[in-house]
């Protein structure tokens, strides 16, 4: 009986997925000075679509920066969903800090990423996130965590990296950058989050005995492609048909959260005994993120333990979530557009040879602390310039919780979604100027003493901002440049196929998912810096 129905299911599921971004199908706001997209009644802009899928972002872009007021009125599949989408930082201002209460994460997150979030932070709102996101914020700003996740980053990066490419570099072999620094990402995070190593970066993974390890990795891999498969859906009855039918990619996710939430609960039930036996409740400088949390929550109380472990899991499996690929997308971009702009490699370079002077290493393979970090401006904002052109987030949404208008005039009703495009943003003239299109780390120096300048999270808003902007903004930073400037210092990345070239950013190799990754991966061949002796 479940095969009849899931063949009609399927032809369904692939029929939809040729119009997969009918839901955000873009339509300019009624405005006699706005150009309108082709559109058609019903299908919408599916012919635009079609024509445009393998450049969505930049369609999207493109659609936007013609627009007055960088704003586009969403009209959804069948009529079924209306929304607003734009590029406008007064517009971004207004959804995330000035009425941010009436802009939230609501169903459409919650829905979609209940079985595999919980209600941890980046699931909810209310009451349960302002608990979350105070006992998260405090722990973030210790100088102990930024110490731990420094230290964390640096073995990872001489234990396992560098050694790895150092082979590859010494063998003349093709790499998959972009897999390697997926692997790294994971590795990384679960330490962070956990205090387990998966070890996917390992060359000789059996003798960690840590196959249960292994086990969460790829059914975390795999449960956060099918939840982000349930965002692609036109129409989210087919997932849910499939969840309540128990078939396919949904009696799948279920398999491999079992394996997640089993994983998790283990490590939780294993610290609590640590932590009796340990009373005294002061953090440890290298304690992961789920010990800090539960020494946090020690004075909280709760139903039972389960509830607790709950609670617990969802938290830091939400912080997983949110580190997991998010590094290496943004250093994949990286390197891919330094690879095509040796000027910027060779200014790197130079930076780091000035840091590393003021404390010399014995090696010539090495990593930076974190005070020499802070030192890196041209890194970082080479880092923050390729963020700028390849955010590893490409589009937010909200969503609307009462009747609004927006400061350009854009009237939005209750239940619509709200899109903010910091992919877009990253590419409007009205924002960067005239030469958006170039690599310019220079954008983000002081002109006169060469020191990094932030720029408003509105203009930027990669991290968000308001009140959910990124906790982990400044340990992202240093995460990337740890790695940016570890395998600079000893290799040149060379792109096989030409990196990010004028040419290649006309139409760059992006996946329409969720995360911006490339598509293909990232093919690279690496050479050994001479400048290295020098030192």
């Amino acid at each position: 009986m479940l095969d009849i129905i899931t063949i009609p299911l399927s032809f369904l599921t692939l029929f939809l997925s040729i119009s997969i971004y009918i839901l955000f199908s873009y339509n300019s706001r009624p405005h006699k000075r706005t150009p309108c997209p082709q559109s058609y009644p019903v299908i919408g802009n599916l012919v635009g679509f079609l024509r445009n899928h393998r450049r969505f972002h930049d369609w999207v872009a493109d659609m936007l920066s013609e627009t007055p007021s960088l704003t586009l009125q969403v009209n959804g599949f069948l009529n079924l969903s209306h929304g607003i989408a734009t590029a406008n930082p007064l517009n971004v201002e207004h959804l995330l800090l000035s009425n941010s209460p009436n802009y939230v994460k609501g169903s459409r997150f919650y829905n979609v990423l209940h079985e595999l979030l919980g209600d941890g932070i980046f699931n909810v709102d209310g009451q349960l996130w302002t608990i979350q996101r105070k006992i998260a914020s405090h722990e973030f700003n210790t100088k102990s965590l930024k110490y731990f996740i420094t230290e964390t980053v640096a073995s990872e990066i001489s234990t396992r990296l560098i050694p790895l490419l150092s082979k590859a570099c010494d063998d003349n072999i093709v790499i998959d950058l972009q897999d390697v620094l997926q692997k790294f990402g994971f590795d990384n995070i679960c330490n962070v989050a956990f205090g387990v190593d998966p070890a996917c970066l390992s060359s000789d993974q059996k003798s960690h005995q840590n196959m249960e390890s292994l086990s969460f990795a790829k059914a975390f891999d795999e449960a956060v492609g099918i939840c982000s498969s349930r965002f692609m859906t036109p129409l989210p009855l087919v997932w849910k048909a499939k969840r309540f039918l128990n078939i396919g990619s949904e009696k799948r996710l279920k398999e491999m959260l079992k394996v997640i939430n089993t994983y998790a609960m283990d490590i939780i039930r294993s610290k609590e005994v640590k932590l009796s036996i340990n009373c005294d409740q002061q953090v440890p400088k290298d304690q992961d993120l789920l010990s800090r949390f539960m020494t946090s929550l020690s004075n909280m109380e709760f139903q039972d333990k389960e509830q607790k472990r709950k609670f617990l899991k969802d938290i830091v499996i939400s912080f997983i979530l949110a580190g997991k690929d998010s590094t290496s997308t943004a250093l994949t971009w990286f390197f891919w557009l330094i690879s095509a702009h040796p000027r910027s490699a060779n200014l790197i370079h130079k930076e780091l040879l000035e840091v590393a002077k003021t404390s010399p290493t014995q090696s010539s393979s090495r990593t930076f602390g974190y005070d020499e970090l802070k030192k890196l401006h041209y890194l970082h904002a080479a880092l923050s310039e390729a963020l700028r052109l390849f955010p590893p987030v490409p589009i937010n949404s909200r969503l609307v919780v009462s009747d609004d208008v927006l400061p350009d005039g854009t009237q939005v009703r209750k239940g619509w979604f709200a899109d903010y495009s910091a992919y877009a943003m990253g590419r409007m003239e009205e924002l960067w100027g005239q030469d958006w299109r170039e690599f310019k780390p220079e954008r983000w120096l002081d002109a006169d003493h060469g020191v990094f300048q932030p720029l408003g999270p509105f203009r930027f808003p990669v991290f968000h901002g308001g009140p959910r902007m990124c906790l982990g903004k400044d340990m992202a930073y240093v995460q990337v440049k740890s790695v940016a400037a570890a395998v600079m210092w000893e290799f040149e990345v060379i792109a096989l196929d030409g990196g990010g070239c004028t040419e290649n950013l006309i139409n760059p190799p992006y996946t329409l998912s969720l995360l911006l990754k490339m598509k293909g991966g990232f093919l690279v061949r690496l050479k050994r810096r001479k400048q290295q002796s020098n030192t």
